[in-house]
């Protein structure tokens, strides 16, 4: 079982702070702990379904609002509301990859946009094309189905390239990873958008649901250095993603589990899943503390 660790000795680190939500926000559960004064927030969502979906919105010191994924049509509504209360202002979207439960929430609010401002949407989806070629006729239609959503709301997908830095107020998002058309096993999984947030006082590396393969391509890449960060997203919700050896080059202090109960527990150790194999590798780091998506909404300080 992974447990949260009282100290770290093997590190120095700041101490993190999980602030209390207003119960504005849709009464979810949050954990707490004291920190120093932020120069970020970021919020990892629940799903509204008990499923598994990728969803963080973040605030920079300078005010604006970022969004990871989204998670799926179900999650909307709530995505929606937490949007508003935060402004009803995202100054960029990131999408990591045109999976369902990734992408499902943005399409439909472009679809229904209604006063929500999105200033840009960022990716790297693979070609259409291929994608008939190597994902089920389910996951082309979600990606069929998200693009026609971008051209109704008149946005454009700004596609991204390697090493594109991302500049905003107090806060930089480089990109590591893109589409790998190469990887045909796990194939969009393997094609998710990789890319890292640094805050004026920590990091923060998104993986979307990479494989192994793509994890293994980063790892003999130039950007293996840039992989090394204070929080991590576990890819594929915490099962099935990249190897061990890449979260120990990634040495995380917090790990973000977009995770349902069933999942984390993979279904009580009867399910097909890694997640009890992946939660071993992560307590061999002495993570300091888990943030897991099964107990609510978490507000965490950067």
């Amino acid at each position: 079982m992974i447990q949260n660790m009282k100290a770290i000795t093997r590190r120095q680190f700041t101490s993190m702070a999980v602030a209390v939500i207003p119960a504005s926000i849709l009464g979810n559960k949050v954990l707490a702990s004291s920190q120093k004064m932020p120069s970020g927030t970021l919020w990892q969502l629940p799903s509204q379904t008990g499923s598994q979906i990728n969803s963080y919105v973040i605030r920079n010191s300078g005010g604006e609002l970022i969004v990871m994924d989204g998670g799926r049509k179900k999650d909307a509504a709530y995505l929606r509301k937490f949007i508003l209360e935060q402004g009803n202002h995202v100054h960029a979207w990131f999408i990591s990859h045109t999976h369902l439960d990734h992408t499902e929430a943005l399409t439909e609010i472009l679809n229904n946009s209604g006063d929500m401002k999105i200033d840009r949407i960022y990716g790297s989806l693979p070609d259409d094309d291929w994608m008939k070629v190597h994902q089920s006729a389910r996951s082309f239609k979600t990606q069929t189905d998200f693009k026609a959503a971008l051209k109704k709301s008149g946005h454009e997908l700004m596609d991204l390239s390697l090493g594109q830095q991302i500049k905003f107020k107090g806060a930089t998002i480089e990109i590591l990873g893109i589409r790998n058309p190469e990887l045909t096993v796990n194939a969009v999984n393997n094609s998710s958008v990789v890319c890292r947030l640094d805050t004026d006082g920590h990091s923060v590396l998104f993986l979307g649901d990479l494989g192994v393969e793509g994890g293994d391509k980063l790892l003999a890449s130039p950007y293996r250095d840039r992989l090394k960060a204070d929080y991590v997203q576990m890819s594929h919700h915490g099962q099935t993603g990249v190897s061990e050896e890449f979260y120990q080059i990634v040495d995380p202090t917090f790990c973000l589990w977009p995770t349902p109960a069933w999942l984390w527990t993979n279904k009580n150790g009867t399910g097909p899943w890694k997640t009890l194999e992946v939660r071993a590798w992560m307590n061999a780091l002495s993570i300091e503390k888990h943030y897991i998506a099964k107990d609510g909404l978490h507000q965490i300080n950067l």
